[in-house]
């Protein structure tokens, strides 16, 4: 097997594999797989018709991301050609990022000797909202949010502006900048991060994207990124808020689907990482379920 790095010219080409986007993670999205394609160093090949990616995770290991578009009669070879490459080339996991739907599969056709190990990826599940609530905040369990939200809006003199012209990005990309720069403790995920809007913010077109920026007295204040995967899912991929103005996250949570994403039923906001403050903010709006993902090793 020969792995293509991952760029922005491939979109159709992979997209041909991914649509329609039946996924309720957020893994297997075009998008998803740009942002993080340096980060995580994302190849990918076509074997037997189907699309294969490969991916590192932020400790430095190597593993497959399951196979997409293949035929249920090569499943077998498939997977037996990935062993192979794994154990030629040391990678630690044979899988990451999978769905209960492919284990359910992989343990049907493959799993007789009881050789592989298949657990839970905690760290890396994705948190999944009723898009009416986080538009409403209605609820007891959501009310600190609306105070949030409404002391924000008594609080600040601010703007909404969609990203789409050359002025808003340049914007954007500052804020991004300083914000990093602020960080005490930068690591790795943090630089990929800001790369991976810069990226974004230049292809919000093409990469079939809404976001929207939040200025407060002439300055951005916030903004977030999405995308329509489905009828029904929408995926938010960036959200970024200066700390210092009370409310900013509760304000830019509700207004980018207020604005982009009011027909969907569900949203994505990605996974925490493992991240103690991002797991206690993510859980602060009671989410609908936990999108679960699997790692497979022997």
């Amino acid at each position: 097997m020969i792995f293509k790095k991952l760029c922005l010219e491939d979109k159709e080409n992979i997209e041909k594999y991914i649509y329609p986007y039946k996924f309720l993670s957020c893994e297997y999205s075009f998008t998803s797989l740009y942002i993080w394609k340096d980060a995580c160093d994302i190849q990918y090949t076509i074997y037997k018709q189907a699309l294969i990616l490969k991916k590192k995770d932020f400790d430095g290991n190597y593993h497959f991301m399951q196979p997409l578009g293949y035929s249920k009669e090569d499943l077998r070879e498939i997977i037996e050609e990935l062993k192979a490459y794994r154990e030629e080339n040391h990678m630690k996991y044979l899988f990451k990022d999978l769905e209960e739907s492919f284990i359910e599969e992989f343990n049907i056709l493959l799993n007789e000797k009881n050789e592989f190990c298949i657990k839970e990826d905690r760290d890396n599940f994705d948190y999944l909202y009723e898009a009416e609530k986080l538009m409403s905040f209605a609820g007891k369990k959501l009310h600190s949010k609306k105070n949030h939200y409404n002391s924000f809006t008594r609080t600040y003199n601010y703007e909404v502006v969609e990203i789409n012209d050359e002025k808003v990005i340049k914007d954007v990309t500052i804020a991004a900048e300083k914000w990093y720069e602020e960080t005490e403790e930068k690591d790795s995920k943090l630089f990929y991060e800001l790369l991976a809007i810069k990226n974004i913010v230049n292809n919000m077109n093409l990469l079939n994207l809404n976001g929207v920026a939040v200025y407060v007295d002439g300055k951005v204040a916030a903004f977030s990124i999405g995308e329509s995967l489905n009828e029904k899912l929408a995926v938010i991929h960036v959200e970024k808020g200066d700390k210092n103005i009370n409310g900013i996250y509760s304000f830019i949570a509700k207004t980018l689907i207020d604005k982009c994403f009011n027909d969907a039923e569900i949203i994505n906001r990605e996974q925490d990482l493992g991240i103690d403050g991002l797991r206690k903010s993510k859980m602060s709006y009671y989410p609908l379920k936990l999108e679960k993902k699997f790692i497979l090793s022997f």
